[in-house]
C-alpha cells in the first residue's frame, strides 16, 4: 500500500503551497482591513479587488479550476489528487476562490458539466470556469426540514408562455450561499415538477438566472454574527418565476439523480479543506503554547496542552487517512461505491476539526474568540458543515443501514 504523492500531485502540491505562501498568508490582513473598508464605506457586499488581483495570479500560474476530474475543462485531477490541494487551500478559507475552486460554484460548474446541455455549458459554464460569475444553489426551505429533501414544497410547473413552453416556479428557499455576490447570475433550483410521483422522482433541478422577474432576496443570514461577505449565505423568495423549458436539468423527475451526482464530490470537497483548517488551528495553537507563559512554565509544557497536541495530531491524520481512502473509492469505484467513505469523513472530520479548533482557542485564552485570531470564524464556519450537503444524522443513519445490511438474513 502506497501513501505517496504521485510526482503529478506532488507537484502541484509544491506549487499551491508557494503561491499560499507568497501570495495568500501574507495578504490575511489585507483582506480582512479591505472587507472593513467596504463595510464602513456601505459596500459590504462589494468583491475584494484583493481577491480578482490574486485569481489574475493563480490563472497565470496554472493553479485554476483544479477541483475538475474532466480534462475537456479543469485541470484533470483525480479526486485522490486534488485532496492534498484542497487541504492546502482550506488553511484560510477565502483562498479557495483564488484558484476558482470554492463553493457553490464548484458543485454548481460539476452539475453543469454532467448534466447541462450545450447550450447550459455555454451560457453559463464558461463564464463560471473563467471565474466571471458567480452562482448559487437553492435547495433548503424555511418550512421544512430539508434534511430529507423529499419535503421540498417549491413547485416547478410546465406552462405555455409568450416564447413557448416554460416553467413557472414558485418557492422560498434560505442558505443560498453566494447569492448575496453581486457576481452571482445563475442558481441551480430544486422543487417538484409532479407531487404524485415515487418519492425520489418528484424533484427536478433547473437553472434560474437570478435577474429573472420574481427572484428576490429577502435577507442575508448571519452564522454566529459573521455574514460571509462578499458571498452571503440568502433567504430567496421565488414567486411566478418563468424560465424557458430548456432551463430543466437532465428533465423532469430526475433531481435526486441530480443531487447524488453532485453532493458526493461536494462533500469530499469540504472535508478536505476542513483538513487545512484544522492543521492551521494546530499550528496556531502550538505556537500561541510555546510563547506564553502561566504559573513559571509555557502553557506548551502544561501536561493537558501536550495531551491536546498530540490527540489533535492523532485526530487530523485519521481523518486525512480516510478522506483520501474516500477520493480514492470515488476515483476507482465511482460515487455510488464510495457511498459509506463519503458518509463516514463528512461525519469525521467536521467533528474532528471543531474539536481541533476549541482546544486552540482555549490555549488562546480569550484572544481565542476574539477577531484578533481566526479561530472563531473558523469554528462558526465549520460548524455549519455538520448541516451542510447533509447533517450528522442523516450521514450516520446510512452508515447504520449499510453496516447492518452485512448482516441482514439472506433473501
Amino acid at each position: 500500500m502506497d501513501f505517496g504523492y504521485t510526482p503529478k500531485t506532488q507537484a502541484l502540491r509544491e506549487r499551491v503551497s508557494a503561491f499560499m505562501d507568497e501570495y495568500v498568508f501574507p495578504n490575511e490582513r489585507a483582506f480582512a482591513e479591505e472587507l472593513a473598508a467596504n463595510t464602513a464605506a456601505g459596500k459590504r457586499w462589494t468583491p475584494l479587488a484583493l481577491i480578482e488581483d490574486l485569481k489574475l495570479k493563480a490563472r497565470a500560474a496554472g493553479l485554476w479550476n483544479l477541483f475538475l476530474p474532466e480534462s475537456e475543462y479543469g485541470a484533470g485531477l483525480s479526486n485522490q489528487e486534488y485532496a492534498p490541494l484542497a487541504e492546502l487551500m482550506g488553511r484560510v478559507l477565502w483562498s479557495s476562490e483564488v484558484f476558482n475552486c470554492s463553493a457553490p460554484d464548484t458543485g454548481n460548474m460539476e452539475t453543469i458539466v454532467r448534466y447541462g446541455s450545450a447550450e447550459h455549458k455555454k451560457q453559463w459554464l464558461e463564464p463560471l470556469l473563467d471565474g466571471k460569475i458567480r452562482s448559487g444553489f437553492a435547495m433548503t426551505e424555511p418550512a421544512v426540514a430539508s434534511s430529507d429533501a423529499t419535503n421540498i414544497e417549491a413547485r416547478i410547473e410546465r406552462v405555455g408562455g409568450s416564447s413557448g413552453d416554460e416553467y413557472l416556479i414558485n418557492g422560498r428557499k434560505w442558505w443560498t450561499s453566494g447569492a448575496g455576490d453581486p457576481r452571482c447570475k445563475i442558481l441551480i433550483f430544486m422543487g417538484k415538477t409532479d407531487p404524485d410521483a415515487p418519492r425520489h422522482s418528484q424533484q427536478s433541478m433547473i437553472l434560474v438566472p437570478i435577474d429573472t422577474p420574481g427572484v428576490k432576496i429577502v435577507r442575508h443570514l448571519p452564522v454566529f454574527g459573521y455574514d460571509d461577505a462578499p458571498h452571503g449565505h440568502m433567504e430567496v423568495d421565488f414567486e411566478n418565476v418563468r424560465v424557458p423549458a430548456s432551463n430543466i436539468l437532465l428533465g423532469e423527475g430526475r433531481g435526486f439523480e441530480i443531487a447524488q451526482g453532485r453532493l458526493g464530490p461536494g462533500r469530499i470537497h469540504h472535508c478536505m479543506r476542513v483538513i487545512g483548517v484544522a492543521e492551521r488551528a494546530l499550528e496556531l495553537m502550538c505556537r500561541r503554547a510555546t510563547a506564553r507563559v502561566a504559573f513559571g512554565k509555557t502553557i506548551a509544557q502544561q501536561t493537558v496542552t501536550q495531551e491536546r497536541i498530540a490527540e489533535a495530531r492523532c485526530l487530523i491524520d485519521q481523518a486525512r487517512l480516510l478522506t483520501l481512502k474516500a477520493a480514492w473509492m470515488m476515483d476507482v469505484a465511482g460515487n455510488k461505491a464510495a457511498k459509506a467513505e463519503i458518509a463516514m469523513i463528512k461525519v469525521v472530520a467536521p467533528n474532528m476539526a471543531l474539536r481541533v479548533i476549541d482546544w486552540a482557542m482555549q490555549v488562546h485564552g480569550g484572544a481565542g474568540v476574539s477577531e484578533d485570531f481566526p479561530l472563531a470564524f473558523y469554528y462558526a464556519q465549520v460548524r455549519t458543515l455538520r448541516f451542510a450537503d447533509g447533517p450528522d444524522e442523516v450521514h450516520r443513519n446510512a452508515i447504520a443501514k449499510l453496516e447492518l445490511g452485512k448482516y441482514a438474513p439472506a433473501k
